[in-house]
C-alpha cells in the first residue's frame, strides 16, 4: 500500500500567515499538522511509500521539511502549479501524481495534510483491510449549515448507500473527511476524469465510484479539525494544548499574562501584555498590547494596540 498526503492547497483563506507557507507546516502545540500524519504513516509497516503531493510554489519548503525531519518513507511529488488559479484539483492532482509515480496498481490510502484527525489511522487501514472495499471516514459535525460544506454520507450499517457532494440542503450531519482509502482496482481517477468528471474535490469521485463499487465508512468521534481558516486553526491548537500553554526557552515573557492556549514560539518577546488563545510566531513582538483569538506571524511587531480575531502578517509593524 501506498500514501498520498494532499498538501498541494494554496490556504488563502489563513493570509497573510500563509501566503508563502503552506498551512500545512503551521505548528499546532509541538509539532506540525503534517507531522502528526507523517509520524502514523512512518509507523505502519503496511505503507510502503509516502507521497507528499504539493505544489510548485511550495515545493522547496517540503523538500527542507521532509530533508530535516526524522521520517524516511515521505517523498515529495510535485504538480506544475504556482497559483490558485492553475490548480487541477484534487482528483486531477491525484490523476497526474499516480502516473507520475507508476503506483495505479497498488492500493492507496489518501489523507489530506491541513486535517488534523485524533484517531488512529492504523486503525482505520484495519478496517478497510476488513471490508476489502474502498473506505472513507466519516464524521458528525452536528450542525447542518457546517454539513453542506462537505459531502453527506448515507448509511446503511457502515456501507454507504447515498453520497452528496456539498448539498444545499443536507438532511443530516454525518459528513465524509478527507481520508481514503482505495483498493488497487478502485485507484480509476483517469476514467473518471476522461469521462469529464469535476477534477476538484474528492467527494465528486467519492459519488462517482459509488454508483459503480461498494464503499464502506469508518465513523469515528474522536476530534477533527480541517485548518483552513484561521478560527479553525486555533481551535485545533486548542484542542491541542488543552487549555495549557506553550512559552519557547528562548522566549522573552515579561510583565505579561499568558491565558489558555496560547503558544509563544521561539525567540518571541511578550512585554507588559495579555495573550488569550493567540499564537506568536518566532521573533514577534508584542509590547503593552491585548491579544485574544489572534495569530502574529514572524518577525511581527505589535505594540500598544488591543486586538481581537486579527491576523498580523510577518514582518509587520502595528504601532
Amino acid at each position: 500500500m501506498h500514501a498520498v498526503v494532499l498538501a498541494g492547497g494554496y490556504a488563502t483563506r489563513l493570509w497573510p500567515v500563509t501566503r508563502n507557507r503552506p498551512k500545512m507546516l503551521l505548528p499546532v502545540g509541538e509539532r506540525t499538522v503534517i507531522d502528526r500524519i507523517l509520524g502514523e504513516l512512518e509507523s505502519d509497516d503496511r505503507i510502503d511509500d509516502v507521497y507528499v503531493s504539493t505544489n510548485e510554489r511550495f515545493a522547496d519548503d517540503f523538500e527542507r521539511h521532509i530533508a530535516d525531519s526524522e521520517f524516511e518513507k515521505p517523498k515529495l511529488s510535485v504538480e506544475e502549479t504556482i497559483d490558485e488559479d492553475e490548480k487541477l484539483g484534487v482528483i486531477g492532482a491525484l490523476a497526474q501524481l499516480v502516473d507520475r509515480e507508476g503506483i495505479d496498481s497498488s492500493d492507496l490510502l489518501v489523507v489530506a495534510g491541513d486535517n488534523l484527525i485524533s484517531f488512529d489511522l492504523a486503525t482505520f487501514v484495519d478496517f478497510f483491510e476488513g471490508k476489502e472495499t474502498a473506505t472513507l471516514a466519516a464524521y458528525d459535525v452536528g450542525s447542518r449549515k457546517r454539513a453542506s460544506s462537505y459531502g453527506l454520507v448515507d448509511l446503511d450499517g457502515d456501507e454507504v448507500v447515498d453520497f452528496q457532494e456539498k448539498p444545499d440542503d443536507p438532511p443530516s450531519t454525518l459528513v465524509s473527511i478527507a481520508c481514503y482509502v482505495f483498493p488497487a482496482g478502485d485507484v480509476r481517477f483517469e476514467e473518471y476524469l476522461d469521462s469529464g468528471n469535476n477534477p476538484d474535490e474528492p467527494g465528486w469521485f467519492i459519488q462517482w465510484l459509488q454508483d459503480h463499487r461498494p464503499i464502506h465508512a469508518f465513523t469515528f468521534e474522536e476530534a477533527w479539525f480541517d485548518i483552513g481558516t484561521p478560527e479553525s486553526y486555533l481551535d485545533a491548537v486548542s484542542w491541542a494544548l488543552d487549555g495549557q500553554s506553550v512559552v519557547a526557552a528562548d522566549a522573552t515573557v515579561e510583565n505579561a499574562e499568558i491565558g489558555d492556549n496560547v503558544h509563544v514560539m521561539e525567540g518571541a518577546t511578550v512585554v507588559d501584555s495579555t495573550l488569550d488563545r493567540s499564537i506568536v510566531f518566532p521573533g514577534s513582538t508584542v509590547e503593552h498590547s491585548h491579544l485574544r483569538d489572534s495569530i502574529i506571524d514572524r518577525e511581527a511587531t505589535v505594540r500598544d494596540i488591543d486586538l481581537s480575531g486579527a491576523l498580523v502578517g510577518a514582518h509587520s509593524q502595528l504601532l
